[in-house]
């Protein structure tokens, strides 16, 4: 009798948080809207940067959006078999407007594409010492790029570091 009460409770408690959490979920529309932003005219161009076998399409400046990946990127970075540091990365896509639906229905093969990408990076060496130099950032955004084209196609403009930060271990 003493376990039943609080079992009862438990049962009640849980319930009653499922009930409102499927309640007040927000729509699919409204939970990705502020991860987008339209871009003003001239605002952005295509990167020099895209390697000369990925093709993004020629589309003006005022008519680019910005799809924001959710959750950042946390990279181990491994120095004599032991993790010596951490990176954490924010990425977003640059894609035609309207394109925003078909980064978030892919979400999850991109942030594994993007993972294996970035943990390549890693390891060759990418994120030791000046990590930020302009031909290591290079690098990663054009393997970024071509790895988010082989999942979007041509909806895939640019890949965007939105954050990018190194805590030594």
């Amino acid at each position: 009798m003493k376990l039943l009460v609080p079992l009862i409770l438990l049962l009640v408690g849980t319930g009653a948080g499922v009930g409102a959490g499927i309640v007040l979920k927000p729509a699919a529309t409204e939970e990705h809207a502020a991860d987008t932003v339209n871009c003003l005219p001239g605002e952005h161009t295509v990167s020099a940067e895209t390697p000369a076998n990925v093709q993004a399409p020629e589309v003006p400046a005022e008519e680019v959006a910005y799809a924001n990946l959710e959750n950042q990127f946390v990279i181990p970075v491994i120095a004599d078999e032991k993790i010596a540091a951490m990176v954490v990365l924010s990425i977003g896509i640059a894609v035609p407007p309207g394109g925003e639906d078909a980064v978030f229905a892919v979400e999850p093969r991109l942030r594994d594409a993007f993972l294996q990408v970035m943990f390549n990076h890693a390891n060759i060496g990418g994120f030791s010492g000046n990590f930020t130099s302009t031909s290591n950032m290079r690098t990663l955004r054009q393997d970024l790029l071509q790895s988010a084209q082989t999942i979007l196609g041509a909806n895939a403009l640019d890949v965007l570091v939105l954050d990018i930060v190194r805590q030594d271990v």
